[in-house]
């Protein structure tokens, strides 16, 4: 490595209560998206707030103000409908300006509903699941090329497990003891049609990852101080790391909570000012 960017600190390391303020913000700027004409994917942008905040804030080596520097980390979002949440968390982080966000799904825009690669901070258009894992294997690979530790990073949803490429991915990265890889699955247990263990069964997730080759952690998936911990738990050598991040979809909005439906909205007037009445309130017990 070149040394550009200096390990992860964001020149002051925020504390678990200025991500937590972070994370709020975020969510309310997913659900201003999700009540413009074009509504969004809210449910399963909601359930990753924490994983991106713990990547972005605290884990990620990076630099907003140079975001193709060649020695920064590599996150691929693989579940590419939660793209809102990850335009929510690069404006957040300083990508690129709040205000921009208020150009999602309007007429020529970039910000779209899949993350679009010219968008400062997204490294690749993604959506058409169970492909991230593979590009983020073939990042993990260039990098040893280059003889560089940057590290290379995949957030999928468990709904694109069922792909077979997933497993192809998973079974060559441990093959290659790619320990600059890790991966964490938003572990929401719902996709489209409905829950994941009605539609193709899953469990025991964690042994089947084992079983693969990867070293393999299982958190609370909206605990930041867990997630952080296991972001920056040095990685067994040779194996690549799995963290399954067992989450709750349109997490923060009681009534859409671990449904289905949620997972994409357009919300109404009404409906976004319950939504933001619902954030603020938990931001204010938390802060209590």
């Amino acid at each position: 490595m070149n040394g550009a960017i200096a390990p992860p600190d964001i020149r002051s390391v925020p504390g678990t209560e200025q991500l937590r303020a972070a994370a709020g913000r975020i969510r309310e700027r997913i659900v201003d998206m999700c009540a413009s004409q074009e509504g969004g994917h809210i449910g399963g942008s909601m359930s990753l707030v924490e994983i991106l905040v713990a990547l972005y804030f605290d884990a990620l080596r990076i630099d907003p103000e140079h975001p193709d520097d060649p020695d920064r980390d590599i996150l691929v979002l693989s579940k590419g409908h939660g793209g809102i949440g990850l335009y929510a968390t690069l404006a957040e982080r300083g990508f690129f300006p709040v205000e921009r966000l208020a150009e999602y799904g309007t007429a020529g825009s970039e910000f779209m509903a899949h993350p679009h690669p010219e968008i400062p901070g997204v490294e690749m258009p993604t959506g058409s699941l169970g492909h991230g894992l593979a590009l983020g294997l073939g990042f993990a690979l260039a990098a040893r090329l280059d003889r560089s530790d940057r590290r290379s990073f995949v957030v999928m949803g468990d709904g694109e497990l069922q792909e077979g490429s997933v497993w192809e991915a998973a079974a060559v990265a441990s093959s290659q003891g790619l320990d600059n890889l890790t991966a964490v699955i938003d572990r929401n247990e719902l996709q489209i049609t409905g829950g994941t263990e009605e539609v193709v069964r899953l469990e025991p997730l964690a042994d089947r990852w084992r079983a693969f080759g990867w070293h393999t952690h299982e958190v609370d998936g909206h605990d930041l101080d867990a997630l952080r911990a296991v972001l920056h738990a040095a990685p067994e050598p040779g194996r690549p790391t799995m963290v399954i991040a067992r989450t709750v979809k349109g997490k923060g909005l009681p009534f859409v909570e671990g449904q289905a439906r949620s997972h994409y909205a357009r919300l109404s007037g009404r409906q976004r000012q319950r939504a933001m009445s619902a954030l603020r309130a938990a931001t204010e017990r938390s802060q209590a």
